[in-house]
C-alpha cells in the first residue's frame, strides 16, 4: 500500500501540458496495478487520442514511475475506453478549473 501511494505521490507531479492539473486528479489514471516482484503497471487514458503529448507522456510516466525506490519496472497502457470526460475529474481539479 506505501508503494502505491508513493506512485501516486510521483503521478501528481506530471501535468498535462493543455490544463494546469496534474494527470491523477485530472481522472487520467484508470488503474495502477504492482505485482509481487514489484513491476507496476499503470493503466491511463488522454484527454483526447489527438493529445499533443500522446507519445511522450506514457513514456515520462513510465521513466517516474520505474526511478521509484523499490519499483522494479514500469509500463503505461493507454486505453481509451471508457472515454476520458471531465466527470472523471476530482472536486479539486474542478474547483482548480472552475466547473464547480
Amino acid at each position: 500500500m506505501e508503494l502505491e501511494n508513493t506512485i501516486v505521490d510521483v503521478l501528481k507531479t506530471i501535468y498535462d501540458p493543455e490544463i494546469p492539473v496534474d494527470i491523477y486528479e485530472l481522472g487520467l489514471i484508470y488503474e495502477v496495478k504492482i505485482d509481487a516482484e514489484k513491476n507496476v503497471t499503470i493503466e491511463m487514458t488522454l484527454t483526447s487520442p489527438n493529445c499533443p503529448v500522446a507519445e511522450s507522456m506514457p513514456k515520462d510516466v513510465e521513466d517516474k514511475v520505474a526511478a521509484i525506490e523499490g519499483v522494479t519496472s514500469a509500463v503505461v497502457n493507454i486505453v481509451f475506453d471508457p472515454a476520458w470526460d471531465k466527470d472523471m475529474m476530482s472536486e479539486e481539479a474542478k474547483l482548480e478549473l472552475g466547473f464547480l
